[in-house]
């Protein structure tokens, strides 16, 4: 394989039109310049350079090589530009993934406080819950990915970097003229003979919540199942179930529901930012995952008023 740095050389000499020109212009010595064209001639087994009393000139096999080579290195200084930039944040992309409320609240403000520090990053974001999006990033599919986890049910991998983003406890939703709405505490065992409203049961909160009714004592009756909460607030308002929502879904609360937090502990998700780890994690995944971590500790609002209500 030809040696790229005496493509170089070969090529500097070729612009001179003599070895001490190409030598100065590189700061090296005539006789490096000299010996690095000798050696790309052994290379190749062909005679490059034709000397005369006042300089050089390319053979045909010169002029073939020195054609190619200015191609070659033209694309390896673009490579290098191109790496750079991705070094200094100054271009590449961020393939990013989230689970729906958090890229409702936690990604829309990290986006455009990273946009405004690094806008020649291509950003780019996809939807899923943690289960679908945590095997894209172990694969490489993604950079960066915001995920939750409830106790024991933890997604990432040893060669994840995670970044603890906050605790997002679920709240009781329950028809603002309900019973029960009147009360300031309210337990899970308070709730065993009420209808329910929650996602999917195959999905985490659901497994999860149906988890903490079995440790308060009873089977929750579902009535009804979504997984998108607004429509579980919808479900809520309309008197046809109770449901625990967790705080980043109650941002944007309705006036018609009543929102309690359950006593002595509610149910709890932790929200995490994962990214690949080591060499693979790319700098704009690094910046990323700082400007979620202010974007959390800035906090969201949203649940801490409507359970005053």
């Amino acid at each position: 394989m030809l040696n790229v740095g005496r493509l170089r050389i070969l090529s500097e000499v070729a612009r001179r039109g003599s070895i001490s020109a190409a030598a100065q212009a590189l700061s090296y010595t005539q006789s490096a310049v000299s010996q690095q064209v000798a050696a790309l001639e052994a290379e190749t087994g062909l005679a490059l350079l034709e000397r005369h009393p006042r300089g050089v000139s390319l053979t045909a096999a010169g002029q073939t090589l020195v054609g190619h080579a200015e191609g070659i290195l033209t694309r390896l200084d673009a490579a290098e530009e191109a790496l750079q930039a991705i070094a200094g944040l100054r271009g590449g992309r961020l393939r990013m993934a989230s689970f729906p409320t958090a890229g409702a609240t936690l990604m829309p403000r990290a986006i455009a406080s990273f946009r405004a520090a690094h806008p020649q990053v291509e950003l780019s974001l996809a939807e899923g819950e943690p289960e679908e999006i945590a095997p894209r990033l172990r694969t490489g599919e993604l950079d960066l990915a915001l995920l939750f986890e409830f106790d024991g049910e933890g997604l990432t991998s040893p060669g994840m970097t995670r970044r603890a983003l906050l605790e997002d406890p679920m709240f009781l939703a329950l028809p603002r003229d309900h019973p029960l709405a009147r009360r300031r505490r309210l337990r899970l065992e308070d709730l065993s003979r009420q209808a329910w409203v929650q996602t999917s049961q195959d999905s985490a909160c659901a497994r999860h919540v149906v988890r903490s009714c079995h440790s308060a004592g009873f089977e929750p009756n579902v009535a009804f199942e979504s997984d998108d909460y607004q429509t579980v607030q919808g479900l809520v308002a309309a008197g046809v179930g109770v449901a625990l929502i967790p705080r980043l879904a109650l941002a944007s609360p309705r006036d018609d529901i009543a929102v309690r937090e359950l006593h002595p502990a509610p149910p709890v998700r932790s929200v995490i930012a994962a990214a690949p780890a080591g060499a693979r994690l790319v700098p704009a995944a690094s910046a990323m995952l700082g400007i979620l971590a202010e974007v959390a500790r800035a906090g969201i609002g949203g649940a801490e008023t409507a359970t005053a209500a």
